[in-house]
């Protein structure tokens, strides 16, 4: 009979397969095949060390203390945290920018622009960004004091609409008393991104910002914008063909978002229904409008998605004529997620309407 006991067995001189183990019987061998006689054992078995605390504790500081592998299917550094004011300027950063910035837009697309009102959340977006971009010319007069209130002196602010030429609206001319937030304060219509030249500026704007705080990247970004460039100039030229076929261009604006789009494309603002944000027309203005529908037989009122239909609704009773609802910012209407689709639908919706006998 083999021993069982290990303290013993261990004291022994034993010696491997086949052989006779000193301090046992005589007739006991050791043979490895067989389980009735004793083999040493390790300190723990396979399953002893998949349970054991210890090994459960120094699996967890390897875990801990061991470098991180970058995956490939993600950038090897932390995505540049972005906040932008309107859902346009988040699409442009994510065109050029990829995978390696964040962005979150204050704006989903549905709000007005100008009477916006920041969120607590928005605070915390902006303390946490490394970089904001803005319109500018008057467009968001509650940024200011947000960025203020965020107190964040890292934080670099970027007006994307530098060097763009500003159109000056009629009301610019003979509106002298201004409110304070009336978007023609800085002395151009601030909805310079509905005119595709004016986004190449933007774009580059962005461009600038992102390899100055990322320059590791700075083939990728400058690549990025030349693809993006390439695609809006096709979509260009694409809508320009569109509206040169069309015999009458003319309508009327519900409130002045559209004559940079206007210009680029040759459409023809006959009218508008409210030349200052936040203002209604007295009845009298209403039926000199009217009238000059029904007289210049005007077919199309362009309206937004982002204000009320009242006014649009009720001239079209009046005169007969056609409500074209369209949106200033992607996301704003279906079909309108990015800044080249809100484009199309924009212009492509416009013609439509006045083509339309």
């Amino acid at each position: 009979m083999c021993y069982a006991n290990r303290t013993f067995a261990a004291g022994q001189a034993r010696q491997r397969r086949g052989k006779t183990v000193w301090g046992a019987p005589a007739a006991c061998h050791v043979d490895m095949v067989e389980p009735e006689c004793y083999r040493p054992q390790p300190m723990f078995s396979i399953d002893q060390a998949k349970r054991s605390p210890v090994s459960i504790a120094l699996s967890s500081l390897l875990v801990l203390f061991s470098p991180a592998l970058p995956s490939s299917a993600e950038p090897a550094h932390n995505p540049i945290n972005i906040v932008v004011t309107i859902p346009v300027l988040k699409d442009l950063a994510e065109q050029v920018g990829g995978p390696h910035v964040r962005v979150k837009s204050l704006l989903s697309g549905y709000e007005n622009e100008h009477t916006y009102a920041p969120k607590p959340t928005d605070l915390v977006a902006v303390r946490k960004a490394q970089l904001l971009f803005e319109i500018g010319t008057g467009l968001e007069v509650w940024a200011a004091s947000l960025v203020k209130n965020a107190g964040s002196p890292s934080l670099r602010v970027v007006t994307t609409s530098q060097g763009v030429g500003l159109i000056r609206d009629h009301s610019d001319l003979h509106h002298n008393e201004r409110q304070e937030n009336d978007e023609h304060a800085s002395g151009g219509n601030p909805h310079i991104w509905l005119d595709p030249e004016n986004v190449a500026i933007m774009l580059r704007h962005i461009t600038a910002a992102l390899i100055e705080i990322d320059p590791a990247h700075t083939e990728t970004y400058r690549n990025n914008q030349a693809a993006y460039l390439q695609r809006l100039d096709r979509l260009r030229n694409e809508l320009s063909d569109r509206v040169k076929s069309l015999s009458d261009r003319r309508f009327v604006a519900h409130h002045p978002a559209w004559p940079y789009m206007a210009r680029r494309f040759g459409f023809e603002i006959a009218a508008t229904i409210q030349v200052q944000t936040g203002t209604e027309p007295s009845a009298i203005q209403l039926q000199s409008l009217i009238a000059k529908i029904r007289k210049d037989r005007l077919k199309v009122v362009v309206s937004e998605i982002q204000l009320s239909q009242k006014l649009p609704d009720l001239l079209a009773k009046e005169t007969k004529a056609r409500v074209v609802v369209l949106t200033t910012l992607p996301g704003g209407l279906p079909g309108t997620e990015s800044y080249l689709d809100m484009l199309r639908y924009n212009v492509l919706q416009l013609a439509n309407a006045l083509e339309t006998p």
